[in-house]
């Protein structure tokens, strides 16, 4: 369908959509467009006046017949919203049907993270005495540090980052700029790599391979769940996890719920939200020493 490529078009040059965004959108509506091909029995003939509510709930049927997770579903649903609102701005279609749509909510699971003490022995793991480990060293030191996502690691040019003002330039979701500090542990880790960087590229990339070339973010989770594995026997440790123990971490610590939004880059605060899992003995135990009449009989 013509109008599905204009959409990916638009949300990519007009939206700043990166690739992984686009790429989730053109998989839920391609195939939100062949099914409604297949519903109306117009497959080479499908016009945007042929989807209508109907379509749409058939569409949502066929995906819980697939018993798709809640979390699915409501993306796709996202998706085809969006695209209506495009298509309706753009005067292809009068009405928006997709807007009376109820997505399902989403399940809130709390992403997988690690406690200080399990931290602590993750960044310990890299074997510092190799060009290699001391590059590892720095990438988990500066996850930890300074809270950035996986994709904002591996675009990181040796430009954006201020080793003496301990600071990081980061392009975020939406190509949104920030500035995210670092701790010293981190700043000591990048300055022992820089020395061995020198030797292996001349490129722009902060992190790189063995041949000089820039790491990708395939190689960054392969290193993580290694040393994950070599300290501890938990599953699902990603680098997406270190993220979320930045956050957990100083969000335990006391700090303000907004600070933590600016340091991780998210627009909405609900976002950040999801990171106010405080376990129940943490929080029986907070109010025990903090409550006035939590001592008394």
């Amino acid at each position: 369908m013509e109008q599905l490529r204009e959409f990916l078009d638009y949300i990519r040059l007009n939206r700043n959509a990166s690739p992984h965004t686009v790429a989730a959108y053109a998989s839920d509506l391609s195939q939100f467009v062949a099914f409604a091909g297949e519903y109306t029995g117009k497959r080479t003939a499908l016009r945007p006046k042929h989807l209508d509510l109907t379509v749409i709930r058939g569409f949502l049927a066929d995906l819980h017949r697939e018993r798709q997770s809640r979390a699915t579903v409501a993306r796709k649903v996202s998706a085809v919203r969006a695209f209506f609102r495009y298509l309706r701005r753009e005067g292809v279609v009068e009405d928006d049907p997709a807007s009376l749509v109820v997505a399902p909510k989403r399940e809130q699971k709390v992403p997988a993270h690690l406690s200080v003490d399990e931290m602590s022995q993750l960044l310990e793991t890299p074997d510092v005495s190799t060009p290699l480990g001391r590059r590892d060293r720095a990438i988990l030191e500066l996850f930890y540090a300074s809270g950035i996502r996986l994709s904002e690691l591996v675009a990181l040019d040796l430009e954006d980052v201020d080793l003496p003002g301990r600071m990081v330039r980061v392009m975020g979701k939406g190509r949104k700029e920030r500035i995210v500090p670092f701790n010293q542990k981190a700043a000591g880790a990048l300055r022992a790599w820089l020395k061995d960087r020198v030797a292996l590229t001349q490129g722009d990339a902060l992190f790189v391979n063995a041949r000089g070339g820039r790491l990708t973010g395939r190689s960054v989770q392969r290193l993580v769940a290694r040393y994950v594995s070599s300290c501890s026997t938990r599953f699902g440790i990603s680098p997406h996890a270190l993220r979320h123990s930045f956050a957990t971490h100083l969000l335990q610590a006391g700090a303000d719920l907004r600070a933590i939004q600016e340091l991780l880059g998210h627009v909405r605060l609900s976002t950040t939200q999801r990171y106010t899992h405080v376990n129940v003995a943490q929080l029986l135990e907070v109010y025990r020493k903090s409550h006035p009449r939590a001592h008394k009989s």
